[in-house]
């Protein structure tokens, strides 16, 4: 518990029974990313993931934005992780904010993006990084980097094709304009849209929901449909089958099948 009372300068981060909840706290500069805070967001992350206690995690935004993305204003300084060469900025990306993407891509824990305000850029990146977001009337996303001249270095030209499909991913990317909520919804950027007052209620309920079940099934099921988007059937269905072996086996699904019988909501342990 003692790791996740450690005072982060941009984050705050809560401990609810099971689940993180993990707040990007740069409210006055929308939540924009700094150093500290992509080292920081990682560090978490990783700790939460191998928390045999913690079965899903929550990311979201301080105030009135999510994660505005870069900071414009570091951005036009050349300071922090926009300083330096080409050369030297490559490097920054490489062992900085794209550890967020390979992170998360680690992670076996569910993760959960409350989208309460603006996704603009990298934050739109993130939130598309999650496996599951939900908004309210405030949300809104944009993959803006085209309209300062930038790339999503970060990685969101990879993971919003898997959120949305190629063609409107390269719409988005392409123009730059920002999607309002309701339309988020259409296009799968937001898994829920709820009223504003709702939000952590219908998060909390989401997160609840995942928490009850098994963590070494909910673990295995979300290695196998990342696995999809890119394996064959035949290796797909030789890791699913192992997994498969191994769930059979548990306590847990032991545990499932008894409380189906009896009629009562099974108590998972993760094992």
């Amino acid at each position: 518990m003692s790791n996740y009372q450690t005072s982060f300068s941009d984050l705050i981060i809560e401990k609810k029974e099971a689940v993180i909840w993990i707040t990007l706290n740069r409210p006055q500069f929308s939540n924009a990313f700094s150093d500290e805070m992509i080292v920081d967001l990682c560090r978490v992350l990783r700790l939460a993931d191998w928390d045999e206690e913690i079965r899903a995690i929550v990311i979201t935004g301080e105030g009135k934005a999510f994660c505005a993305g870069g900071d414009v204003k570091a951005m036009e300084e050349r300071t922090g992780m926009f300083a330096g060469d080409p050369e030297e900025l490559r490097r920054r990306y490489t062992r900085g904010i794209q550890q967020i993407p390979l992170t998360i891509e680690s992670l076996q824990t569910p993760v959960v993006a409350m989208v309460n305000g603006a996704a603009i850029g990298a934050g739109c990146d993130l939130a598309c990084m999650c496996d599951i977001r939900i908004g309210c009337q405030h949300s809104r996303f944009g993959e803006t980097f085209a309209k300062l001249a930038l790339v999503p270095g970060d990685g969101g030209a990879f993971f919003l094709q898997r959120v949305i499909g190629y063609a409107k991913a390269m719409e988005l990317s392409l123009s730059g304009r920002i999607v309002d909520p309701e339309e988020a919804l259409r296009l799968g950027l937001l898994n829920q849209l709820v009223d504003q007052t709702q939000l952590h209620a219908e998060t909390e309920k989401m997160v609840n929901a995942i928490t009850a079940n098994s963590p070494v099934a909910v673990a295995m099921i979300k290695k196998a449909i990342r696995n999809a988007r890119t394996a064959e059937i035949h290796g797909h269905l030789d890791l699913v089958a192992a997994f498969q072996g191994i769930t059979q086996r548990t306590d847990d699904h032991f545990e499932g099948v008894r409380a189906l019988k009896e009629k009562r909501r099974p108590n998972f342990k993760g094992n």
